[in-house]
């Protein structure tokens, strides 16, 4: 179906616009083929309406001969012959309601001293409509164009969160298990207490990891759940400061802080002979949420080596995917505190 006929206020607005079509014909009765401006206002509209519908194979000539693989002979000699056929029927047509006005209202046009005029504007209208075709066309390939291309990076978003999100899981697996099974012999009722709470934080990371987003509240409450398994482990030497401060019901990624607080148990507290706190905190202006990850840092620990660092690349490479250059994550030691600092949009749950 022709576009402006799928929607009733489009067609209505394109029959508006040949009114003025029909003024201009009108004016070109009067002014070259001696009419006076109520006759050739009785003959131009009509005109000029009936017209409009006939221009309408304009969209399909343009269809039929494309830019791209149309030669110039070709996209020529198709909008001339169209125009030429399309003007020749609308002047049977002029000629048909100028003896229809002569009969019906006593009107006396001289057809043949207009004949001339009506159809060389009859053709150069046809040629404009054929031209405003081949501009519409040229958008809306533009805008399919786009559309692909918008569909392509969506698709290639997704396919890179999935591979991240995966890498996520059997990361912190290995480690809970390889702490199950180091308790095992040494305290095999902590052990059994730890498999029960990391069944239960892998039960609630599941359901809402299949989110995009969710309320940061909830991303803590995992953290917390996270550190009560650790805290099977490391006892009294593992402790835990969470502070959502205004920023719970913002949004974030779902479990994008777990690399961070697991690498501040693994590689920060587990090397430190008292232990020491985690501490989580998060501050929220109008447009940008922050989240703290600090944990107590071994000057003697083993240093990981550069481009090992599993957890927080691939915290930086989530946001980099979802937000672009909106988003950062940056790390530092000072004065034996290893920070690790989130910094991304504070967009609020609906």
């Amino acid at each position: 179906m022709h576009p402006l006929l799928a929607r009733g206020e489009r067609l209505a607005l394109y029959l508006a616009l040949w009114m003025i079509a029909g003024a201009l014909l009108a004016a070109l009765l009067t002014g070259e083929g001696g009419l006076t401006a109520w006759t050739a206002a009785l003959l131009g509209f009509p005109l000029a309406a009936a017209y409009a519908f006939v221009c309408l194979s304009a969209w399909y000539v343009a269809r039929s001969a494309p830019l791209a693989t149309s030669g110039m002979a070709r996209l020529i000699g198709t909008a001339l012959g169209a125009s030429i056929l399309s003007s020749a029927a609308w002047l049977a047509v002029a000629r048909g309601w100028a003896a229809a006005l002569r009969r019906w209202s006593g009107v006396s046009i001289s057809f043949q001293e207009i004949a001339t005029l009506v159809f060389g504007f009859g053709v150069l209208l046809y040629l404009l409509s054929i031209a405003v075709a081949y501009v519409v066309a040229a958008f809306e390939h533009a805008r399919e164009a786009e559309r692909r291309e918008l569909k392509a990076q969506v698709f290639s978003r997704d396919a890179e969160l999935r591979t991240l999100r995966a890498q996520i899981d059997p990361h912190f697996l290995f480690n809970s298990l390889h702490s199950i099974s180091a308790l095992t012999a040494a305290d095999p009722g902590a052990a059994r207490r730890m498999t029960i709470l990391l069944g239960d934080f892998l039960r609630e990371s599941l359901a809402l990891g299949a989110a995009d987003r969710i309320p940061l509240a909830k991303e803590l409450a995992l953290v917390e759940k996270y550190l009560e398994v650790e805290r099977v482990r490391l006892g009294d030497r593992l402790r835990v400061r969470v502070s959502p401060g205004e920023g719970g019901e913002c949004v974030v990624p779902p479990l994008l802080l777990q690399p961070l607080v697991e690498n501040a148990v693994k590689h920060g507290v587990s090397h430190v002979l008292d232990g020491g706190t985690v501490v989580v905190t998060a501050s929220c202006t109008p447009s940008r949420l922050t989240i703290t990850v600090q944990n107590p840092a071994d000057a003697d620990r083993p240093r990981s080596k550069p481009g090992t660092r599993l957890g927080l690349n691939n915290v930086r490479d989530r946001l980099r995917t979802l937000y672009g250059s909106d988003a950062a994550i940056r790390w530092a030691e000072q004065d034996g505190q290893w920070r690790v600092e989130v910094n991304l949009p504070a967009q609020k749950t609906p």
